[in-house]
């Protein structure tokens, strides 16, 4: 990223790296990494609502902007983010009164603070940071089919976060939970099964190509293109096909919905290829009709 064009479109919407500086720790030096100060992230933003949803402009905000950056990231800095989630996107700060807020109640009533005799280091207390009267625009356990299945990857697996994301913050529920009832935590075989329970059979190409296969699969005499979800090894972790369309519980008006489905479906699909650019999915119709 640093010798990528400063000022390309989506640039601004990647927290910047201001400067660096050294503090000596115990035994070694800790790179600190400054950057400007940002507000609170999506995630935080969501929870302050009480129906834990977040409303259609706001999400459209996120989506252009989010967007933007990946298609920056992807396109000029040839970087794959991954980890997208909505605690890893921030809200920015339009004005700085929280930040002299900040100071002048730390002027006024200093955090506590102790000195560790051991080597003289001093330990604060945090102080709660106050809310801006003007929050900026947004800047940037899902993982895709294809990481699951080891298969090789790039930068289609960002597109398929923002989709998993997305339908968490709109849809106030999670597509997957990957928890698996035999061991009661993750296994990526439980995440494998909402998947096809979602989209129903992976490619057969798709299953072929994944060095994992075998974990998921069984062959018994087939050819390894030949597999299909009927030899899932985990059979009683498939409960049917439940698509998108019969999931989406809260949108009103039928255009609404299928303009939204629409969106969603252009990021969630089994084959990487077949899902949309950050670039084609910036300008989607139901984003911008929320602008």
């Amino acid at each position: 990223m640093e010798i990528s064009p400063k000022d390309q479109p989506g640039s601004e919407a990647v927290r910047k790296l201001l400067d660096t500086f050294y503090i000596d720790g115990p035994g070694d030096k800790h790179r600190c990494l400054v950057h400007p100060p940002l507000f609170e992230s999506v995630l935080t933003f969501l929870r302050r609502n009480p129906v834990e949803r977040l409303p259609s402009a706001v999400i459209a905000v996120v989506l252009i902007r989010l967007f933007s950056a990946l298609d920056y990231l992807h396109t000029e800095c040839q970087i794959v983010r991954t980890d997208i989630n909505a605690d890893n996107i921030m809200f920015g700060i339009k004005d700085d009164s929280a930040f002299r807020d900040l100071e002048e109640e730390e002027l006024q009533r200093p955090v506590p603070r102790k000195e560790v005799d051991i080597d003289g280091r001093i330990i604060y207390m945090s102080q709660e940071l106050g809310s801006p009267n003007l929050i900026g625009y947004p800047v940037l356990c899902d993982f895709a089919p294809e990481v699951i299945l080891g298969v090789p990857w790039t930068y289609n697996v960002d597109i398929w976060n923002v989709g998993c994301m997305i339908w968490d913050i709109y849809e106030g529920d999670s597509l997957f939970t990957g928890q698996d009832p035999e061991f009661e935590k993750y296994q990526s075989r439980a995440h494998l099964a909402e998947i096809i329970n979602l989209l129903g059979p992976p490619p057969p190409s798709l299953i072929a190509q994944g060095e994992l296969r075998d974990k998921f699969f069984s062959a018994e005499g087939k050819s390894i293109t030949s597999l299909t979800y009927g030899d899932f090894r985990t059979e009683n972790l498939l409960t049917g096909q439940v698509p998108l369309e019969e999931r989406e519980t809260t949108l009103e008006g039928q255009e609404e919905r299928e303009a939204f489905l629409r969106l969603m479906q252009k990021m969630l699909q089994w084959e990487p290829r077949k899902r949309c650019s950050a670039k084609e999915l910036a300008e989607d119709e139901w984003i911008h009709k929320h602008l």
